[in-house]
């Protein structure tokens, strides 16, 4: 699998405890919360930033996080050497719209998605400054980009999440990057707010966007939108490749490709 990045954490939110008049706040619940709040901004945690963060110590801080992993709250990230939010969190926070119906019809999608590129085609949904991969079919190709499915990455950083992110207004793209700078995910990650906003008007032109080695090295997508004319129930469909068949013209091809699958799942159920 083209991955095993550690992620650069974005800014993260207050998690000192709020005052209370009540007497009776549980602490190992209210720890708890508020390590969850850290991976709403942070792709992992590890220990010893968690105990820093919220003032605890590290004895406590792990039991916390297994506890979460007990619970699929939390996993472990591909390094091993720290914490993402788990299966159950992200359901928490997820996109409407994702229902058996709807996963069975993007499943369909994504079936003839992968035939015509013979790339690893994923669906993706955005939650916040985030893309939460919903579904996907891998290549068959000897040498091809891992699926992971239930796995957050960047949206500045993906096809899919510019895709998405291109759906919204300016204000709303704003108001999900409040700061001017970026995090750098890899060294060809877009790194300002200016350059984003710029690219995503040129996605909303061309309908499509492009992502080269920005969320991992050596990592070429392309991705389209999908379905949904409500805010949280939008996907968008990807298809990723090694950067040796990642050219301009390739990736523009696959886009062509995708549209494809989309709009014959389209015309099948209108069929139906």
């Amino acid at each position: 699998m083209i991955d095993g990045h550690m992620y650069e954490p974005y800014a993260s939110p207050s998690v000192e405890p709020r005052p209370t008049t009540r007497n009776y706040t549980i602490e190992s619940l209210d720890t708890g919360l508020r390590l969850m709040q850290l991976f709403l901004v942070q792709h992992t945690v590890t220990v010893s930033e968690a105990a820093g963060r919220l003032g605890v110590g590290r004895s406590t801080a792990h039991r916390v996080l297994s506890t979460l992993e007990g619970r699929d709250f939390a996993v472990r990230d591909p390094s091993g050497r720290g914490y993402e939010a788990g299966p159950e969190l992200l359901r928490l926070g997820r996109p409407a719209g994702l229902g058996p119906t709807v996963r069975e019809r993007v499943g369909a999608v994504l079936d003839d998605a992968v035939r015509r590129t013979g790339e690893t085609v994923e669906s993706a949904a955005l939650v916040e400054d985030l893309v939460l991969v919903t579904d996907g079919r891998a290549s068959t190709r000897p040498v091809r980009v891992g699926l992971e499915t239930d796995r957050v990455r960047p949206a500045h950083a993906t096809a899919a999440g510019k895709v998405l992110l291109s759906r919204l207004t300016a204000e709303q793209v704003c108001a999900l990057y409040p700061e001017e700078r970026l995090p750098a995910v890899t060294s060809r990650s877009l790194v300002s707010r200016s350059a984003l906003l710029a690219e995503l008007a040129e996605v909303r032109e061309l309908g499509r966007a492009f992502s080269r080695g920005e969320w991992v090295p050596g990592l070429y997508a392309v991705a389209v939108p999908l379905t949904g004319a409500g805010r949280r129930d939008r996907l968008a469909l990807s298809a990723s490749s090694p950067a040796d068949r990642g050219s301009d013209a390739a990736l523009a091809e696959r886009a062509g490709q995708l549209r494809q699958a989309a709009l014959a799942a389209g015309a099948e159920e209108a069929a139906g």
